[in-house]
């Protein structure tokens, strides 16, 4: 009886799970179905020492964009070369999480790019999140490496397959295959973006001719003939159309008709297309990185991509303050606007840390050293946005306001302004609590988070970690926080 029971009540679990899962399926797929209000754009900066990290940006019609966090990092990798390049947002069809996959190359740590094309990284680097603001570390995903001969992994890419109900992950790798040394897009499936199967060869062109960049729009009506489209830089800017991720694709041309090219007929030479369907209309941008003369992206327009001759410029058209790089863009719905917003769209206000002993001095970087100076020029060198503490966020840590992601650290009870490295040492290094003015319970001191018996005080005019036991190192230990 006790058994008759026991098979009772594990029937009824069962039960209530699987209606509790498709309770939980229904509301996911009707949070996915929600209609779009904004749009999302993952990228990087460029070689600069914070460049090649994660930055986000955040656009109502998809062509006036603000930079978002400040124009900070928004995720840093700690992984492989600890830089990334490339980014590329995917949702699940349920938007139920997102995964945020990028290239695994710094050059800006002294790497050249032939050792980043031929000795370079064969992994991705991954990120996690169920709700657009909180996101897992980052990893390493391995997906080139079993490529005979593969020196890299670049510009990833992914695309939910209904056919098979996983992601095509698709990337360029440079390998020698029938004696030809290039770059080709290769592919893997995954569930998770943890484990993948087995890679295999997606594009190749003719010859020599290498391609990278390649990134696929749904059309869900097929407008101009068509489920898919694909745009590659293969010397020119290729479009391809196919009704299925895997199967074959017909040429539909490329843009040099415009000027516009990978490099092959000159003109507008430009890298990193990057498609963006307008929300709530049958129409597409096409960003393309103006990278041969560093103008930044500028977008192409059309209302039928089945023809490559309706593409038209656009000269309206914004991109905020930070410099973008190749990346990636997804629309939002009004739930996910709201919390990638609450996260990373309020700002911070600008503020100076004026000296409490030298009251026409203000705390300052100057080549990356910090001091206390009167009269700074540019005044932007006296400006940091007050951030929650990187080690402990009741603490408090002083992001540069014009260099976005780097802060005030002690290095050897020295002080200087480094980019966020995403490093434990680093994030206690630029902590600090804020305490009653040693010198004046009216101003403000700041306590090392990691040597407590310390505080950030200015010495000779320069500013240092110090204990702090005299009249003197009090006055010189206190500041004002000003506008």
């Amino acid at each position: 009886m006790k058994r008759s029971l026991s098979r009772a009540g594990t029937t009824l679990l069962a039960v209530l799970l699987v209606l509790t899962a498709q309770v939980l399926v229904a509301v996911d797929r009707a949070s996915a179905a929600d209609p779009f209000t904004g749009y999302l754009m993952a990228h990087f900066t460029g070689e600069s020492a914070s460049g090649e990290q994660l930055y986000l940006a955040h656009s109502r019609d998809g062509l006036h964009w603000t930079d978002l966090n400040d124009g900070a990092p928004a995720l840093l990798s700690t992984v492989g070369t600890k830089g990334v390049r490339d980014p590329a947002i995917v949702r699940s069809p349920n938007g139920d999480r997102y995964w945020i996959i990028a290239t695994d190359l710094r050059i800006a740590s002294g790497t050249s790019w032939s050792d980043a094309a031929n000795r370079g990284s064969t992994s991705l680097v991954v990120w996690e999140s169920t709700d657009l603001a909180n996101w897992s570390a980052p990893r390493l995903l391995n997906v080139a490496g079993a490529i005979s001969g593969a020196g890299d992994a670049w510009a990833p890419e992914a695309i939910y397959d209904p056919a098979s109900g996983d992601y095509v992950v698709y990337w360029a790798t440079n390998a020698t295959l029938n004696g030809v040394k290039k770059h080709r897009i290769y592919y893997t499936r995954t569930r998770d973006f943890r484990t993948v199967t087995a890679p295999a060869l997606y594009i190749d062109r003719p010859g020599n001719q290498g391609v990278i960049d390649t990134q696929i729009v749904e059309s869900p009506g097929g407008v101009g003939g068509f489920r898919y489209y694909r745009a590659s830089a293969d010397g020119q800017i290729t479009i391809e159309g196919s009704n299925t991720v895997l199967g074959s694709w017909t040429r539909i041309g490329d843009l040099s008709h415009m000027g516009i090219s990978n490099g092959a007929t000159g003109g507008n030479v430009v890298e990193g297309p990057m498609w963006m369907p307008f929300n709530g209309r049958n129409e597409w941008a096409l960003w393309l990185d103006q990278f041969a003369t560093g103008r930044g992206y500028m977008p192409i327009t059309s209302t039928n991509l089945g023809s490559t001759n309706n593409f038209r410029t656009v000269s309206d058209y914004s991109l905020g303050t930070s410099r973008k790089r190749h990346g990636g863009i997804m629309s939002l719905t009004a739930a996910e606007e709201s919390r990638v917003l609450a996260r990373y769209g309020t700002s911070r206000p600008v503020n100076r840390l004026q000296s409490f002993n030298f009251q026409d001095r203000y705390v300052r970087h100057a080549d990356f050293d910090v001091r206390i100076d009167a009269n700074v020029t540019p005044a932007q060198d006296a400006q940091f946005r007050i951030m929650p503490g990187l080690a402990d966020a009741s603490g408090v840590s002083f992001q540069s306001v014009n260099y976005p992601g780097y802060y005030l650290r002690h290095v050897n009870y020295d002080f200087v302004l480094a980019p966020l490295d995403g490093t434990a040492q680093f994030q206690a290094d630029a902590t600090f609590r804020q305490v009653a003015g040693l010198a004046s319970s009216s101003w403000s001191s700041f306590q090392s988070y990691n040597h407590p018996d310390r505080y950030i005080r200015h010495y000779a005019y320069q500013l240092k970690l110090d204990p702090v036991t005299t009249a003197t190192a009090r006055g010189d230990a206190t500041f004002r926080l000003t506008g």
